[in-house]
């Protein structure tokens, strides 16, 4: 293009005009603009804040003696937090993980250097219910560990499925150490 055919509505020899401009202003008000839309429905697929609050608990360990079993709720469910003997220990250590239904070693299990605190969810893997703990009247007779009462399953020392129609072992949530004796779960 020749100079004389150039004005203030045209780009001419790589000269930003006045047009460019207002395409370049209109386009970032409409990105503004639609981010400010989106963001109300993006943020609104965030969990609410009670549901944040129950994603993760943290638990004293100190007060549960060697044996003892304690039940916590977290998200709505029951987790078993056992302080296990050293019996406990050898006698899940001590079982053929080949003859188990579902083979996991108690070393999978816990955490290494933690393995007298063992930390389950407490809901039966067959249909939900809650298993008894103990090896008392109702608790796991055959294997030491849980029992539960809706179909009787039984679970051992290391809370692995050892007789009955549940089909895999009770499950370890996330945890980790906060200290010696204090955990956090979620």
């Amino acid at each position: 293009m020749s100079k004389d055919k150039c004005d203030s509505h045209s780009s001419c020899g790589g000269e930003t005009t006045r047009r460019d401009f207002m395409v370049l202003t209109a386009g970032a008000l409409a990105g503004v603009g639609a981010c400010s839309v989106a963001w109300p429905f993006i943020n609104s697929m965030n969990p609410a804040a009670d549901v944040l609050a129950l994603s993760s608990i943290e638990v004293d360990l100190a007060p549960i003696q060697p044996g003892q079993t304690v039940k916590v709720k977290w998200r709505g469910v029951p987790v078993f937090i056992r302080h296990r003997t050293k019996e406990n220990i050898d006698e899940a250590r001590a079982v053929n993980v080949s003859e188990l239904r579902d083979p996991e070693t108690d070393d999978q299990r816990v955490q290494k250097g933690k393995e007298q605190w063992l930390v389950m969810v407490g809901v039966c893997t067959h249909l939900g219910c809650i298993p008894l703990s103990g090896a008392g009247e109702y608790g796991g007779k055959e294997a030491g560990g849980w029992f539960c009462p809706c179909h009787g399953s039984h679970y051992d020392t290391a809370g692995r499925i050892r007789k009955g129609p549940a089909p895999k072992n009770l499950t370890v949530p996330q945890y980790t150490f906060l200290s010696d004796n204090r955990i956090k779960i979620g």
